[in-house]
């Protein structure tokens, strides 16, 4: 696939007229799919063991929170994204011919585009989400529910396969030279519709959400800093700026690992004959982006001590049917979210278990 022709080059950089610009450099029969084969491996682990412990933690009839469905589905596209990549890697090893059919071939590239797209607005939508959990504490919690949350879910879903309609279209087998196929983008007049395919991908992906989280969360730092809060929510003020530490991290990481891939697709633009340094850095830039997959559970794990415990729950499950726990004082403001059997010294450990309150404490955090 060529840079600005599809959402994924699977092999060398082509002209912007659809022909092979130079042969794959030798590196990509054994660099490049071993980093790729970590990533895959790594990343499905992490994001099933994600999976594995929210849903454990229903069976354990623990209440769902707003967090635990945004993970959830956060989690499904990244498994979904890099559930392609042992065809990227047997393309790299084949020199970019693709052998698995022209069905499986716009299966492949429409689910690689759509995860892509609904990662970043399931990371916008969740963004929106901390502005209302940070500024409207109090007022959001009737908007800010599981059910609400699933809805919203499900419309992100549904645009997300709206947008890319033109892969459903467009994507096939394009014949190569030597007698064998690629699978790619047939746009029908390649020459102009790159640019407004590549365009449309840039700003849908990646430049409209950028913008909408980084104006969301300076308004969030914003209040954050001008606000007073009163002295009996001091731990609820803690507890909202550890979550929100936690969300611009992994937008953050979300973001510089996606970059480089879009910066290069813009560039490609410009460029008849890529050079061997452009395929270099265009397929570590995929790297990248496979890799931010891979990264966030691993990110959900070092930055959320509420998680560990529910993966600790989900391997060792308590005897006893699950409770949430919630304080006298503030039963109208959060909801345990992790349901633990408690020792005796553990008591004290009760405040973390809000961490994911649907109510106060949801958590932004970026897939894809």
């Amino acid at each position: 696939m060529a840079p600005g022709n599809s959402s994924r080059n699977f092999s060398a950089p082509e002209a912007q007229n659809g022909s092979v610009a130079e042969k794959p450099a030798p590196h990509t029969n054994v660099i490049m799919p071993s980093l790729f084969s970590i990533i895959c491996f790594l990343g499905i682990m992490g994001n099933l063991i994600v999976i594995f412990t929210i849903v454990k933690k229903k069976k354990l009839r623990c209440k769902q929170t707003v967090p635990d469905i945004f993970i959830f589905n956060l989690s499904i596209v990244d498994l979904l994204f890099l559930l392609g990549m042992p065809f990227l890697i047997h393309q790299l090893l084949g020199n970019g011919s693709w052998y698995f059919g022209a069905p499986l071939c716009t299966i492949i590239t429409a689910l690689d585009t759509n995860s892509q797209i609904t990662s970043t607005n399931i990371l916008t939508v969740m963004t929106l989400d901390r502005y209302l959990a940070t500024v409207y504490p109090l007022k959001s919690t009737y908007v800010r529910t599981p059910c609400v949350a699933a809805l919203v879910i499900c419309l992100v879903w549904l645009l997300s396969f709206l947008t890319i309609i033109p892969v459903w279209m467009y994507a096939g087998l394009m014949p190569l030279e030597d007698g064998t196929v690629r699978c790619a983008l047939l746009l029908p007049n390649p020459e102009t519709d790159i640019y407004w395919f590549t365009l449309y991908q840039f700003m849908l992906a990646f430049a409209v959400p950028l913008v909408i989280i980084c104006v969301v969360y300076f308004k969030i730092l914003q209040h954050m800093a001008t606000t007073v809060v009163p002295l009996p929510q001091r731990s609820l003020r803690v507890r909202t700026k550890k979550v929100t530490r936690m969300a611009v991290a992994i937008c953050s990481a979300f973001f510089i690992c996606w970059a480089p891939f879009y910066i290069l697709q813009l560039v490609h633009l410009g460029i008849d004959t890529p050079s061997l340094a452009f395929f270099y850095a265009y397929n570590f830039a995929i790297s990248l982006g496979y890799a931010n997959s891979c990264l966030n559970p691993f990110l959900y794990i070092a930055l959320s001590e509420t998680f560990k415990r529910q993966f600790l729950v989900a391997i060792r499950p308590a005897k006893e049917p699950c409770r949430n726990s919630s304080s006298a004082n503030n039963n109208s403001m959060t909801e345990a979210s992790v349901c633990l059997k408690l020792a005796p010294e553990s008591t004290q450990q009760t405040q973390f278990q809000e961490d994911f309150s649907p109510r106060s404490l949801p958590v932004t955090v970026g897939v894809h």
